[in-house]
């Protein structure tokens, strides 16, 4: 915690090196904080506080002119242990606590909202902030389906709001400068990007029981249909079932894709296939351990995830990690940093991050795989808030990402390749496919724009 407090102290500060990619790469630290430093304090609601909630309640405190109004959650243990760390980065903070969201969009001091909820509340709730006239930004994925994905876009453009989805790496500084290599052709033509993750979950058998007491469940699910409490749900395994989860795909596959996506300079796929199952285990998971998607581009050009949840032997030594395959070599990247080889593999360039490892990636940290990274992706939210311009990983960049990865697991439930519009992203031509596109909500609760 300490080398944690320390980083976010220089980060407000201005005395570490920023450079936000896409936007405002290359800036100097001093033109970059005179930015910051020239505009009005912002009020933060942060909604969703276990974990990575946590963390990034202290992330956003500690930046300038800044301030964590309001911390919210179900879990009402959650909400005195993000208030305290909010305090540990700011001393003088004193955020108010709230068990309902919806209490939070109504308060006319926050103007943006911060999101690490369950999945299936992402989309909804970015909505719902937009109609307050929140700025939102929403932790990966952006939607539990397409549909509502669509949705989110509309909002953020009807009401004029900035929208960033939490792909933290399309704010960091040298994987935006590989990112700019490959665009100019450093290694000739980019034909193939293969993005993996690998971890080591064990087996989830849920139980039927008691709604704890300090647990309001009802608000827990929100949106989606009414479901009987299961002990081992909540706060992590619901991620392995479709009802409010989007499996690995999109629990983490999302950062690489997005990557790979914004590496091969594609939008919508033409066709999606997905191969795997439950294999490791025989317990109550949904979605696959092992998983392999891939996604064909116009122009020649594919794109390949694969997945392990419940084997942890790395791939080119890393837990997560992108290579691009061109005419004339190949580039890797598994964080804010990246590798140019040619043809027979040789390494003919290496960049790396600079500072001490804030642009390291911790591939199987769920609160906080990049300090760094969060801390100049938060930053670019709240540039983007007062200088009224879309943020690195807006609200429409993050949806191509994540349905190409909701394709993916579409394709895997119906044991189908899909055929897929280039224009829109929409299935072609198989109406038990097109079935998942949406789902079905809790009555009262459909997203509506």
């Amino acid at each position: 915690m300490e080398k944690r407090r320390d980083f976010i102290k220089k980060i407000a500060a201005g005395s570490a090196t920023l450079a936000v990619g896409g936007t405002a790469f290359g800036f100097s630290p001093k033109s970059y904080n005179r930015i910051i430093g020239a505009n009005e304090l912002i009020r933060v609601a942060s909604i969703g506080v276990n974990s990575r909630g946590n963390s990034m309640g202290g992330t956003f405190a500690g930046q300038k002119n800044t301030e964590v109004g309001t911390v919210c959650d179900v879990d009402v243990r959650a909400i005195p242990k993000a208030i305290d760390t909010i305090k540990k980065v700011k001393s003088t903070a004193s955020p108010k606590s709230e068990k309902d969201c919806r209490k939070v969009l109504e308060d006319k001091s926050i103007d943006a909202i911060y999101t690490a909820t369950p999945d299936h509340w992402h989309a909804p709730l970015t909505i719902m902030g937009c109609q307050a006239g929140k700025h939102v930004y929403v932790e990966k994925p952006l939607s539990h389906n397409p549909h509502e994905g669509e949705l989110a876009i509309a909002a953020a453009r009807k009401y004029n709001k900035v929208v960033q989805m939490g792909a933290q790496r399309r704010s960091a500084p040298v994987l935006t400068e590989g990112i700019q290599q490959l665009h100019k052709g450093i290694i000739g033509r980019v034909y193939l990007a293969k993005a993996w993750y690998t971890n080591k979950r064990k087996s989830t058998v849920l139980k039927p029981g008691t709604v704890p007491t300090w647990l309001d469940y009802e608000l827990w699910q929100g949106p989606a249909p009414r479901m009987p409490y299961k002990e081992g749900l909540i706060h992590y395994d619901w991620h392995w079932f479709w009802h409010w989860g989007t499996g690995e795909a999109l629990n983490n596959g999302t950062h690489e894709v997005d990557v790979a996506r914004w590496g091969l300079g594609v939008d919508f796929p033409t066709r999606v296939t997905s191969v795997g199952g439950r294999y490791e285990f025989k317990d109550d998971w949904e979605t696959p351990d092992t998983q392999v998607i891939t996604m064909d581009y116009p122009g020649r050009v594919s794109l390949m995830w694969e997945s392990r949840s419940s084997n942890g032997r790395k791939i080119e030594g890393l837990d997560r990690g992108i290579i691009f395959y061109g005419e004339n070599g190949s580039l890797d990247t598994g964080g804010d940093s990246y590798k140019v080889y040619d043809l027979d593999g040789k390494l003919v360039k290496e960049i790396k991050s600079v500072g001490d490892g804030e642009g390291d990636v911790q591939g199987r940290n769920t609160a906080s795989p990049s300090l760094g990274m969060d801390n100049l992706h938060v930053a670019d939210f709240l540039d983007a808030i007062r200088n009224n311009r879309r943020p690195n990983c807006d609200v429409e960049l993050g949806y191509k990402s994540v349905v190409a990865m909701q394709l993916g697991n579409i394709a895997w439930r119906v044991g189908r390749d899909l055929k897929i519009d280039p224009k829109n992203g929409h299935i072609i031509g198989d109406k038990e496919a097109q079935k998942l596109w949406s789902r079905d909500y809790e009555k009262g609760w459909e997203p509506k724009v």
